[in-house]
This record gives C-alpha cells, structure tokens and sequence, in this order.
C-alpha cells in the first residue's frame, strides 16, 4: 500500500473509535476519499433499506453528481456485489451491461460490499473517470476502507 493509504486507513480507524454514528464515519471516509485520493471522483456509500432487504439506498456521498437513490440488489454493478458478497472492479463500465450510469464522465468503478454478522449491511461505491483506475493495490485500500466501516457497524 501507499503510504498516503496507510495514512488514512490509520485515520478512519481512530476517527471510527470516538465516531457517535456510522453515518459520521461514512461522511468522513468518503470526504477523505474523495480528497486524498485523485482519480476517486465519486465515493459514496449504499445501505441495505430497513424496510425492503432488496434494494440499496445511497448514503452518504462526496463527488460531482447525483447517484442513483434506490438500486434493487439485482441491477446494476452495486447489485451484483451486492448478490455476490464479493469485490466487483470494472475497468472500462462502457464494456459492462451490468453498469448504471450516474454520469457519463465515468469509465471506471469498484463496488466493495459491506458485511456485518454475515449479512450484507451496504457497500462502498467509487467511480473514477479514469479506465483502470482500480488495481491490486486500490482494491486492497478500498476493502480496507469498506471494513472499517463494518467494524463499526458490528459494533452498534
């Protein structure tokens, strides 16, 4: 990892010790994220809806467009990490049918599920404007990042 990554995953850790909400935890990664970290144009969260386990509300959100406000677990690139419980990084979303436009400046995105007691709680969603964003290492950082906040989340 890079040492700015380091930086923050130590950041998001102590920041989520003293956090009141997971909502505040949420916010603060996906400001840093956003931030810090270049080619993150959109970085934002979706949570499974309280009253309808099939579909994806968005969270909190930092970046240059509205995102989708409710995504049902079988569309989309959300939806299908979503019914997975696993990774899903696309390089180039022009390629992939699966993929639900919030602004067609984006060619790249990773979708990083949320698990709290086994069940899925929500997702860390960044879309880039750059192809290939997402690499080894990125994937790594983000799954890091999305941990963090189950963490906080198994606490609660």
């Amino acid at each position: 990892m890079m040492p700015i990554q380091e930086e923050l995953l130590t950041e998001f850790h102590d920041f989520a010790s003293t956090a009141a909400t997971a909502n505040s935890v949420m916010e603060h990664i996906a400001q840093r994220l956003h931030e810090k970290m270049a080619r993150y144009n959109w970085v934002g969260f979706y949570l499974v809806d309280p009253t309808d386990s099939g579909v994806l509300l968005v969270g909190p959100y930092v970046g240059s467009f509205t995102p989708n406000a409710r995504i049902p677990l079988n569309t989309g690139l959300c939806g299908a990490a979503a019914s997975t419980g696993q990774t899903v990084v696309v390089d180039d979303v022009s390629k992939d049918p699966r993929y639900l436009a919030g602004s067609p400046l984006v060619k790249s995105e990773i979708v990083v599920p949320i698990i709290v007691k086994n069940k899925l709680a929500g997702e860390l969603d960044i879309e880039s404007y750059f192809s290939r964003a997402f690499d080894k290492s990125e994937r790594d950082f983000i799954e890091a990042c999305a941990d963090t906040v189950g963490k906080y989340l198994a606490k609660t």
